[in-house]
């Protein structure tokens, strides 16, 4: 049905634990005839969290985890997943589950100015573990710009595709230069969600969760991957209440 690539690198506040600050360092620009300084090999790591099962990191391009990457590090049933909020807006959280198999990394190119992140492991649909929050700043060369006016109307206005499911949340996307949004369209207590999959990898699934209310937009950037299958749902905290099939792209 799909193909699976090996690292898959561009790609929802339900609960909003404590954030210590991790900043790394901003990268520097280096000759290209200039020799490699500690410091300038250091700039260049990532910044990771752990759980037994899961890596999660964050890097700059030239690391070589670049974007937010989700990594199978335990050879089980639970599959590991990375949350995150980008430019310290938490209306919306982002997540991407990693269903590939141990050893296997999967991501997302197109990251925010700051990252907050943790590390996750499911079983199923079902969270079953999470580590601690972590942030980072300034590793991205361009930045995901925040964005928190989009409405519905505004979304769809932009967008090729969209799909809804009872009133309460829909899913867009363009592919000019990939862009997901979820929208909550309906005033109640329950959580609009994007869920899909980009360019052609079974592998690893997005989700965007809107948290903010009625008439709010999330929205994820993946480049020049193509959307492979979307749905909207509806969910309370982490009961799904309702949803639409897969469709395929």
């Amino acid at each position: 049905m799909l193909v699976a690539t090996a690292l898959s690198i561009d790609g929802a506040a339900a609960e909003v634990g404590p954030r210590p600050a991790s900043v790394a360092a901003v990268p520097t620009a280096v000759p290209v005839s200039a020799p490699t300084t500690a410091t300038e090999e250091a700039a260049a790591d990532p910044t990771c969290a752990r759980l037994k099962g899961a890596e999660v990191c964050v890097g700059p391009d030239g690391s070589d985890r670049p974007g937010i990457t989700v990594e199978d590090t335990a050879d089980d049933k639970l599959h590991p997943a990375v949350e995150y909020y980008l430019n310290g807006y938490l209306g919306t959280k982002y997540v991407i589950h990693n269903l590939a198999r141990n050893g296997e990394v999967r991501g997302n190119r197109e990251i925010g100015k700051t990252v907050t992140f943790r590390a996750s492991l499911y079983r199923g649909g079902h969270r079953v573990k999470y580590g601690r929050w972590k942030t980072v700043q300034n590793v991205a060369k361009y930045p995901v710009k925040r964005d928190t006016r989009t409405t519905p109307a505004t979304a769809q206005a932009k967008s090729k595709v969209c799909t809804s499911t009872k009133a309460a949340a829909s899913t867009c996307f363009s592919e000019r230069k990939t862009v997901v949004y979820a929208c909550d369209t309906k005033a109640d207590e329950y959580q609009a969600r994007a869920e899909y999959f980009v360019g052609g990898d079974p592998t690893a699934r997005f989700e965007i969760h809107q948290l903010a209310g009625l008439n709010t937009c999330g929205k994820a950037e993946h480049g020049e991957l193509s959307i492979s299958m979307y749905r909207a749902s509806v969910f309370d905290h982490g009961r799904r209440k309702a949803t639409r099939l897969y469709r395929y792209n």
